[in-house]
């Protein structure tokens, strides 16, 4: 009998993307793990969970960390240190762009601590895998086991002057996108709402 780990896969289609959710192979020690497949754009997202929260505490200890390694776009750092720097810029507002939408859906009163970390291990140069760590946030925290009002989507909207509203636009598209708009929810309601634009009317805005 073989005691490679099974994989549970679940492939749906994105707009002109096919995202592939795969659990039960990699990172099976933490308390939900999700590899997260878009184009060539690949992101592991593992969640733990502290199994009760430390005597005292009056707050929701929540972490959410997003790394991007140099190595998922086949590169070594340059120089004499090898190692990795400290979080970029767009790897912090990254952080936050995830940490908003979950925060709200975990039970008033939970207050046991909670790591999201989302690993990009590879990289394609035109997919952004921002949208790619959020939907594997909201997968691997589903399958966790800890309470949660989810799961989440979430999208990135450009808008062109001839082809109208584009869902989850390559780089080149946003490079002349009158729009960059992420937009995440559940099915009921809309969570996070981050934008920014070049002169739309308000019509063309909402």
């Amino acid at each position: 009998m073989s005691n490679i780990p099974t994989a549970i896969t679940k492939t749906f289609q994105f707009g002109e993307d096919t995202v592939t959710l795969e659990t039960g192979r990699i990172a099976r020690q933490a308390s939900g793990a999700v590899l997260v497949t878009i184009g060539k754009t690949q992101v592991l997202t593992t969640v733990v969970g502290a199994k009760s929260m430390k005597p005292g505490q009056d707050f929701f200890p929540l972490s959410v960390h997003y790394m991007e390694k140099t190595y998922a776009a086949g590169r070594i750092p340059g120089g004499y240190l090898k190692r990795e720097g400290r979080p970029s810029e767009k790897e912090t507002l990254t952080s936050r762009l995830i940490d908003r939408p979950i925060r709200p859906l975990f039970p008033k009163g939970f207050m046991n601590e909670v790591q999201v970390v989302c690993t990009v291990i590879s990289a394609d140069k035109n997919v952004d895998p921002d949208i790619a760590a959020m939907i594997g946030t909201s997968a691997a925290i589903s399958i966790s086991g800890i309470p949660f009002s989810g799961p989440i989507g979430a999208a990135r909207v450009a808008f062109d002057e001839e082809k109208g509203y584009v869902l989850n636009p390559s780089y080149e598209a946003l490079e002349s996108s009158l729009l960059d708009m992420v937009v995440a929810g559940t099915k009921d309601a809309v969570l996070m709402v981050e934008s920014e634009a070049d002169e739309l009317t308000e019509d063309e805005m909402l």
